[in-house]
């Protein structure tokens, strides 16, 4: 994946039309109400000063509200809430907290790249559970073997999930809470899509499953659904005791967002349900314009119920690699493949609605005529 932006860049130089629809990184404006509170707390010196882990206790209020709001969750904004560089660093950050050399995390494969890193980054030892469509790409820790759960103490779940765009019942979501209660282990709960839902679907919390405060830690971020990927700014929730062992890790590696970013996420929360609809209904019309001219192409993908991804399967013994590569050499389309997720991804590639509804048309043709090549 690392390759991908120097043959992108050396493609753009040569005068290729290239079509990237590889990052999770959409096209849109940001919202007009976060653009002018950065404007107004950057012209404050006060916000120029270090935020410290405390940060700015307006976003703190803001994020503890639109929790209980949209999910019914209540928490402490000081004690059981923490402001995080985007949510990836405290991803990563929550493993350095919880793991010692030897324990375990169970990590998705394919997965978000950070599951993996954190984990190693700790000293812990990494299980890849494969998601596949046998399970409906939900990650069942039934099947992990018993002698691994004994030194799990980790386990990163993310749904609606990137790259496959899956959701979670609430049946296994309970399941799941149950099974991490009873061996002692910390459900690190990605949740950034949980707004971008379509057809009706409304992404839960994880803390809505009885029990699940007590062994959860939830991640959101402002960067997907509002279109901010560039301002670093999320949170994490959870028992004080968890939130407590994050913040001392990231005491000693960082001191904190911009406060003007801060305040930024502080004027969007309180609006975040009607400003993810605007952004979601440009997703969905994107969507359901691609769908069926890459099914008209010969690909057959899923209708996602969620993100802005969608999760397309390769015809057997074609590799994803080699799709890519060809995709962007040949046709001047970027995708990401599903190996670059991890070994579990082998035999999907993956889209992000990110660029305007004409040229993802575009896209699904060019796609169209490598997979007719192959």
């Amino acid at each position: 994946m690392a390759e991908i932006p120097a043959r992108k860049r050396r493609l753009i130089q040569e005068g290729a039309d290239v079509i990237d629809v590889g990052a999770g990184d959409a096209d849109l404006a940001p919202p007009r109400a976060a653009v002018e509170a950065l404007a107004r707390a950057a012209r404050d010196p006060a916000m120029s000063r270090y935020a410290f882990q405390l940060g700015l206790p307006a976003f703190r209020e803001a994020a503890a509200a639109y929790l209980q709001r949209r999910f019914g969750v209540k928490c402490d904004p000081f004690t059981e809430l923490h402001p995080l560089l985007g949510s990836k660093e405290g991803i990563a950050h929550l493993a350095m907290a919880l793991l010692d050399v030897g324990d375990v995390a169970v990590v998705p494969e394919p997965g978000y790249a950070v599951y993996e890193g954190g984990t190693v980054l700790a000293g812990g030892e990494s299980y890849r559970y494969a998601l596949t469509p046998r399970t409906a790409f939900l990650l069942e820790l039934e099947e992990v073997p018993a002698e691994v759960i004994g030194r799990t103490r980790l386990v990163y779940l993310n749904y609606p999930n990137n790259p496959t765009a899956a959701v979670a019942t609430r049946e296994y979501l309970e399941r799941t809470v149950a099974f991490c209660r009873r061996h002692g282990i910390v459900i690190a709960y990605d949740n950034p899509y949980c707004e971008i839902t379509y057809d009706g679907y409304v992404a839960p919390s994880i803390f809505e499953i009885p029990g699940a405060w007590d062994c959860a830690v939830e991640f959101h971020s402002l960067s997907k659904t509002f279109c901010m990927t560039g301002w670093r700014l999320g949170w994490a929730a959870g028992r004080a005791e968890l939130i407590a062992a994050l913040a001392r890790v990231k005491n000693y590696v960082d001191t904190g967002a911009f406060l003007a970013v801060q305040a930024a996420g502080a004027a969007v929360l309180p609006q975040a349900e009607q400003l993810a609809r605007e952004y979601v209904a440009r997703f969905r019309e994107r969507r359901d314009a691609m769908l069926p001219v890459l099914r008209a192409q010969g690909f057959e993908p899923e209708t996602p119920r969620a993100t802005l991804y969608l999760w397309v399967p390769l015809p057997e013994g074609l590799s994803s690699a080699t799709f890519q590569r060809r995709a962007l050499e040949e046709e001047g389309v970027v995708t990401v493949p599903g190996s670059g997720f991890g070994a579990g991804g082998e035999g999907f590639f993956r889209i992000a609605l990110t660029v305007a509804t004409p040229r993802l048309v575009e896209a699904a043709e060019r796609l169209g005529k490598v997979l007719a090549a192959v």
